[in-house]
């Protein structure tokens, strides 16, 4: 099921993209934060959904809704580094022995069609398209064995990267959240739909420009060991997110550099899932303020 969270007369709410349209889920998901009490209420919303689905009586156009980010507050939201050989070999680093973590603040998160602001304070504003695990049930000590059961969904994931902060911080935060640099969506694709993980095409355009082409099957550590990882450190919640890392082909990697500029678009496809797109724009005055 893909499951989309968006606006429709002022009003956020939680619904399953379908052939003819978008399902409304039952209203007691409605809010901002409507998403992660529907991944809280598990096999029973999923299954009231499907109910609805079989019997639409209330489709509404795509057209006539705003898409939204799927998840617009994750409590935690995590970025891998170094999970790919390729990316490995054309930064001129070591394979890692465990996986590398860093945080992406929540605040950067925007969803479809959200333009990224190139930032005031830097010029080096790169992309980077992954695959977006989203946990659906809390959990901790969880084994490899385990993992695809806490996993509700995957999403598509721009960890847009500030790459001059990122390098001024050990843990790479700074470079990482700027606002508007955490685009997730265009919805979730629930577990059963994905199937293996491990076998999906990503691709990643800049305009017309194809920047990355490659496959999940080359991660480092994949999807389940990342999740082993994190659950013996910390409880997992509905609603976390964790982008799995990205491949060769960013722009700080690019002679001349190939660095995002007001006026492009970024467009990452991940097979199975859909497509994510923003614009770029140069960030705003109205970014300043003092409330």
């Amino acid at each position: 099921m893909k499951l989309a969270s968006y606006k429709y007369n002022k009003t956020i709410s939680v619904g399953a993209i379908t052939e003819n349209g978008i399902c409304p889920a039952s209203e007691e998901y409605n809010g901002s934060d409507g998403m992660i009490r529907f991944l809280i209420a598990g096999e029973s919303a999923l299954n009231e959904l499907t109910n609805t689905i079989a019997s639409p009586s209330n489709l509404l156009p795509l057209e006539k809704v705003q898409v939204l980010a799927p998840i617009s507050k994750p409590n935690k939201f995590f970025g891998v580094s170094l999970n790919y050989a390729d990316h490995i070999e054309e930064t001129g680093l070591e394979k890692p022995e465990y996986p590398t973590f860093f945080n992406k603040q929540n605040c950067c998160v925007i969803g479809p069609n959200d333009a990224i602001h190139k930032p005031k304070v830097s010029e080096k504003l790169d992309y980077e398209g992954e695959l977006g695990i989203v946990i659906g049930k809390r959990c901790r000590h969880v084994s490899r064995e385990q993992a695809a059961s806490v996993i509700a969904a995957y999403t598509v994931v721009n960890d847009v990267s500030v790459r001059d902060w990122q390098m001024r911080s050990h843990t790479w935060t700074l470079g990482k959240s700027f606002d508007t640099h955490g685009p997730v969506g265009p919805w979730l694709v629930t577990s059963d739909e994905i199937g293996d993980p491990h076998k999906l095409s990503i691709k990643t355009w800049v305009n017309k420009d194809l920047r990355q082409d490659f496959n999940t099957e080359n991660m480092v550590f994949d999807c389940y060991y990342l999740v082993e990882y994190l659950s013996q450190v910390m409880t997992l919640e509905p609603g976390d997110i964790i982008a799995t890392g990205t491949s060769s082909g960013v722009g700080v990697k690019m002679k001349p550099r190939g660095y995002m500029k007001p006026g492009d678009e970024v467009r990452i496809e991940i097979e199975k899932i859909g497509v994510l797109k923003n614009p770029i724009i140069e960030e705003p005055d109205s970014s300043s303020f003092i409330d």
